[in-house]
């Protein structure tokens, strides 16, 4: 594949998709989850008979009062009703309990979790310091790592070039969870920044591949060939793995999507857009970067 030959028209879609997503996180801003702006957060089995989802709605909003709108919604597969309000204490979770068991008997407690706006604060912070470090550490690394590549790009633009790739493939997920949320409501929690994390790690992984490919056939060619040529070489001689990689962990990825717990729908849906990307911008994006910060290097 001549790669480096159509590197205009792979950046310029990956370059669409960055813009897009950086105009709907922009536009749109993200729904937050409990996690992140306090909250509770409250599971329920309900399975008595003939009880429709708007008439527990109903239920729930004439009889839990005090901790602001109560937002329900139901995972049909596995017949479990998850309610959303605000802050709520210990007795008033009694209380609550207490009325949805004098109605429903035979419901069942999964989980409740109730979240002070303080601890969302720092929990909001505690997640973009994360993800920073995450992004610097990586760049850093990889500058380190190929420090005794200095021809023909010296090795910190390695880094920086891996930079940019890391925030194309999380700004893509977070631009869509950030429509996705505009349209449904879709909220992020911690479980969002995981998963940035979780695909910030897997596509650095795949480039660093290609890029020591690029590093060992430019020690063996020794100036010889050109490095536009030396690239797509490379790129060549690592797609079939990155890909049959990258589409093992998407097949999984899908099964878990369609047929996996609704609790963790979006996570699961994060990682999917992120490998992909991470997938694509590895291939596709990372190292024509080089060459392109080559042909400057020799324009300037």
């Amino acid at each position: 594949m001549n790669i480096i030959g159509h590197k205009k028209i792979f950046l310029l879609f990956s370059l669409i998709l960055t813009l897009l997503s950086i105009v709907s996180i922009v536009a749109f801003g993200f729904h937050q989850g409990i996690d992140f702006k306090g909250g509770t957060l409250w599971q329920l089995k309900i399975s008595e008979e003939r009880q429709s989802f708007k008439e527990i709605d109903d239920f729930l909003k004439e009889n839990i009062k005090n901790v602001g709108e109560v937002r329900l919604s139901y995972n049909q597969s596995e017949n479990i009703f998850i309610a959303r309000f605000g802050v709520a204490s210990e007795a008033e979770h009694q209380e609550f309990l207490k009325l949805v068991l004098s109605k429903y008997p035979t419901a069942k407690e999964l989980s409740f979790e109730s979240i002070g706006p303080s601890v969302g604060e720092k929990l909001r912070k505690n997640a973009m310091i994360a993800i920073g470090l995450v992004l610097v550490g990586i760049s850093l690394f990889i500058a380190f790592a190929f420090r005794k590549t200095s021809r023909p790009i010296s090795s910190w633009k390695y880094g920086w070039v891996t930079l940019l790739t890391l925030f194309h493939d999380i700004v893509i997920p977070a631009g869509l969870l950030a429509y996705l949320g505009y349209l449904g409501k879709v909220e992020i929690d911690s479980n969002f920044v995981v998963a940035l994390l979780v695909v910030m790690g897997f596509s650095v992984h795949d480039t660093i591949v290609i890029f020591d490919r690029i590093r060992e056939n430019l020690f063996h060619s020794r100036g010889k060939s050109d490095f536009a040529e030396i690239i797509n070489t490379s790129v060549n001689q690592t797609v079939a793995r990155s890909i049959n990689t990258s589409l093992t962990l998407i097949l999984v990825l899908l099964a878990l999507f369609f047929f996996g717990p609704i609790t963790l729908k979006y996570f699961i849906l994060t990682l999917l857009v992120g490998v992909t990307t991470g997938a694509y911008s590895s291939i596709f994006v990372a190292s024509p970067l080089l060459l392109i910060w080559q042909n400057l290097k020799k324009s300037a």
